[in-house]
């Protein structure tokens, strides 16, 4: 099997440049269509599902090979070979943006940019790295989703989306979390939030679009900062949005400060 078919890839746009827009945790390639129909007349739009999310091929997912990110980075990085595309923009929320980073720097030759949407190399606070969670907060919010994955949804769902006053907002973010196998689920989370990736930072010289909302409980301000003050070659843009997808809550705000800082 193709890895495009493992991984439902979609191609859109009339465009040459190729840009690939990654989803994060518990979500799939729809919820960037806010977003892509601005990217439409320029770029070759490249979407896809992440393995055991959104309509992938379940019968490839691999325990050993997800357990870390490397292997979806390694996804990614085989996309690009299998549709040969070359000079690439990656848009990648949250985890992803990780998993970008990592395939920018085993394959630096493949990108161009990367654009990372609340991107967050380690959840853990330590010392003086403030990222937004104790150990202790993460194993109780990991030990939940294992044995409640769809009440782990209906609490999580709306505090990530934030957004209070408009709660279809949550709704759809807590549907897209059901949606995935409770089994993968788990793991993908214990990949994302046991993870650091802060030495992984310095290691690649891809430039760097850094989005942070001005109000997320997943990946704060003092996240994008670290990453703006240790990063070769970073912008960090803060947005006047709420909530840890701003690409679902504030998709025009998402929009023209990526094709800004293109056209820059």
């Amino acid at each position: 099997m193709s890895v495009a078919i493992r991984h439902c890839v979609k191609i859109e746009g009339s465009g040459d440049k190729p840009i690939i827009f990654l989803h994060g945790y518990g979500c799939d390639q729809n919820m960037w269509r806010l977003v892509t129909p601005r990217f439409e007349a320029d770029h070759k739009i490249v979407l896809y599902d992440q393995m055991g999310a959104g309509n992938s091929d379940l019968s490839a997912y691999s325990k050993t090979k997800y357990a870390n990110l490397s292997g979806y980075a390694d996804d990614l990085i085989a996309i690009c070979d299998e549709l040969e595309l070359r000079d690439v923009r990656v848009v990648a929320h949250s985890v992803s943006g990780m998993i970008a980073l990592l395939a920018a720097r085993k394959r630096p030759e493949l990108f161009d940019r990367l654009i990372m949407v609340g991107p967050s190399p380690c959840y853990i606070n330590d010392g003086d790295y403030i990222g937004g969670f104790s150990r202790e907060g993460i194993d109780d919010l990991l030990g939940f989703l294992e044995i409640n994955h769809a009440g782990w949804s209906a609490q999580m769902a709306p505090v990530i989306m934030g957004n209070p006053d408009r709660p279809e907002l949550g709704a759809e973010l807590e549907a897209s979390f059901c949606r995935t196998d409770p089994v993968i689920a788990h793991q993908f989370a214990k990949a994302t939030f046991l993870s650091d990736h802060r030495a992984d930072l310095t290691e690649i010289a891809t430039p760097t679009l850094i989005l942070q909302s001005a109000e997320d409980a997943v990946a704060p301000v003092t996240v994008g900062e670290y990453m703006k003050d240790v990063m070769v070659a970073p912008t960090l843009i803060i947005l006047n949005s709420e909530g840890h997808c701003p690409h679902i809550s504030a998709p025009d705000l998402v929009s023209d400060a990526i094709l800004d800082y293109l056209a820059a």
